[in-house]
């Protein structure tokens, strides 16, 4: 992860927008109003549900906003009557009565409006997982037609982040913000309104003091924005240090550099908190100022209340209510503010989610695609050409005819175009000129499902999930029976280590492997090969990282894989290849030189200068491995 991925990260939980930290810099589409409507019309197949939603939140709102009103009528009357008998009228007395009314009446619309909060909250969540569902799906299968380059252009990471992050960012705000802000704009209108119709003149006041609370919020949080973005670059800073000192921590050791990481990690800490408390303390600022603002409205609106009171234009428990409203009132506004914030990012996430499902995909295929039922093995290379960019041709008018069961193998220095070869012959780049065919068919006339089951492959980089050695060993064919797994398992020479493992075949592996050695895990992957059973093999140097009697274990294991079959055997190490039928010696895409390996050699050409370098220690000046 690089240092700009980390400092994109959000910093402490704040990015829901909660607290001071909602003054950090929000991400922000490039697009919002094109990437906002394209987002609006996930909502289409759902629109009647949004409307109950809509209609539960306006009824709940409604119910809730009431009360303070209705409330304040019970103030007044309490207030009569204690005044009443105050003034010594006769028979005066409280109306209880009424005051039990008013109570009951409230505990009424509270329920009401908790039960329509309920179903708003409960058809929201249904319509919010819906729609997240839907584009997880699209986001799934998009993934799955996309063309290797695709994911060779973008780290793992980077995918991941729009996959699983960018997606769950868009589920959080469905799910709880959307509603929130419905809720809070419609409270917004219902305070106003029910504050217009207690007193025009209180409700000035109120609105005199939001652009005083406004223009303190911004110019502090203009203030504040600048040390947040110097608390998330000195964060990133501090992770990437971190991470490369306990990632290297046998390095750092070795050569003695503990007290320069740990002077370079206060120095970053030090700048950290620095700006740390700096945005803190001045985004802090800000409640103590909007409460003191918000506190001389309070003063105003009472001393103005009180004189109405006098001159009859109000009942005082319509000051009670309409203080209550105008504490109220502030709440909706910082929500909207926040809510605005978390869309925007939200959006952004859209914007990036969109980008993956508007990416070109592989090229169809063909209406009439073929299966080869009996698949031989036989490869045909027909003057094909094939460049990652047009105006940059790797590979140029190659031929290469491979028959049934040839081990070819592919040798050359790194970019010479070996691993590219495989990739166009698995179709997962398409060529620019030329043809490539199995078994006499252009494989551009297949099923890509078809040519995929036509290979096996057993990389260098084992690839192994967390499940069983039984699971892993069978997801070379589905339905394998266990004789058939333990076949090959034996084929491959696992059998033996597997069955000395406490759990033997059901022993799990972790999530990266680690519970059994490098060797192991390679050996597993070629009983995966063999269970598969395919018409070509492809293998990438699969013993390059063991040790030497791993690798006589791993050879056999291959060897007994490749009987029968068209293997292309991709070798940095040249001893492992000279058995092959047929060795291609690529440099710069091109296929330089092709025989046996005693024909290369008696050449003294490339391959002989690079298989000496090798073995003899011989340089040359064709040297270049």
């Amino acid at each position: 992860m690089s240092n700009q991925q980390r400092n994109q990260m959000p910093i402490g939980g704040r990015g829901r927008g909660h607290g001071p930290g909602r003054f950090m810099p929000v991400q922000k589409a490039k697009d919002f109003k094109g990437t906002l409507k394209r987002f609006i019309g996930y909502f289409k197949p759902h629109k009647y549900q949004v409307l109950i939603v809509f209609l539960t939140a306006v009824l709940s709102t409604f119910f809730c906003i009431l009360g303070p009103k209705i409330m304040g009528k019970a103030t007044t009357k309490l207030f009569e009557g204690i005044m009443m008998k105050i003034k010594g009228v006769p028979g005066a007395k409280i109306d209880f009565h009424y005051i039990l009314d008013i109570l009951l009446i409230l505990a009424c619309l509270y329920i009401l409006s908790a039960l329509f909060s309920y179903f708003q909250q409960y058809i929201m969540a249904g319509v919010a997982q819906k729609i997240v569902y839907d584009l997880r799906n699209r986001v799934n299968d998009k993934l799955s037609r996309l063309p290797l380059k695709f994911f060779d252009s973008k780290t793992h990471g980077e995918i991941l982040s729009r996959v699983v992050n960018d997606v769950d960012n868009i589920s959080n705000t469905l799910q709880q913000s959307l509603t929130q802000l419905m809720t809070s704009v419609i409270t917004f209108i219902g305070i106003i309104v029910m504050m217009l119709t207690i007193s025009p003149l209180m409700t000035l006041i109120v609105f005199i003091t939001l652009p005083l609370s406004f223009l303190a919020t911004k110019a502090i949080a203009k203030r504040s924005q600048s040390y947040f973005m110097g608390q998330q670059k000195a964060l990133g800073e501090l992770n990437g240090h971190v991470e490369e000192m306990y990632g290297g921590h046998t390095v750092v050791k070795a050569f003695g550099k503990e007290e320069q990481s740990v002077a370079k990690f206060n120095d970053i800490n030090e700048k950290l908190y620095h700006s740390g408390w700096k945005a803190q303390f001045i985004s802090g600022i800000i409640m103590p100022i909007m409460s003191f603002i918000t506190n001389i409205g309070y003063v105003l609106v009472c001393v103005v209340g009180g004189i109405l009171v006098t001159k009859n234009a109000i009942k005082i428990g319509d000051i009670q209510a309409f203080i209550q409203y105008a504490r109220q009132f502030a709440q909706p506004i910082t929500q909207i503010a926040n809510i605005a914030n978390i869309i925007q990012s939200t959006i952004a996430s859209a914007e990036r989610v969109f980008e993956v499902l508007d990416e070109e995909e592989e090229v169809p295929e063909a209406t009439d695609a073929k299966v080869i039922q009996s698949p031989q093995g036989h490869v045909q290379f027909k003057n094909v050409k094939f460049g990652y960019k047009e105006d940059e041709i790797l590979i140029e008018d190659m031929n290469i005819d491979v028959k049934q069961g040839q081990t070819i193998a592919i040798v050359g220095p790194t970019g010479a175009g070996k691993t590219t070869l495989v990739n166009l012959l698995m179709r997962f780049y398409e060529i620019n000129s030329g043809k490539i065919t199995i078994d006499g068919i252009d494989i551009t006339q297949l099923k890509r499902g078809n040519l995929h089951s036509l290979f096996g492959m057993v990389l260098q980089d084992t690839w192994l999930f967390n499940g069983t050695i039984r699971d892993n060993i069978a997801y070379g064919r589905e339905k394998a029976t266990e004789e058939e797994i333990i076949e090959a398992a034996t084929a491959a020479h696992a059998d033996h280590f597997i069955r000395t493992l406490p759990d033997g075949y059901d022993t799990v592996l972790n999530e990266d492997g680690s519970n059994i050695s490098q060797g192991q895990k390679q050996l597993l992957t070629i009983a995966r090969a063999i269970l598969a059973d395919p018409a070509i093999l492809i293998l990438d140097e699969a013993t390059s990282s063991v040790d030497t009697r791993t690798e006589v274990y791993i050879q056999k294991a291959m060897n007994e894989l490749m009987k029968g079959r068209t293997s292309f055997v991709i070798a940095h190490r040249l001893s492992t290849i000279r058995d092959a039928d047929l060795i291609l010696v690529m440099n710069n895409g091109s296929v330089i030189e092709k025989g046996n390996h005693e024909e290369l050699l008696a050449k003294d050409g490339f391959y002989a200068d690079l298989y000496n370098s090798q073995f003899t220690g011989r340089s040359t000046s064709k040297e270049i491995i």
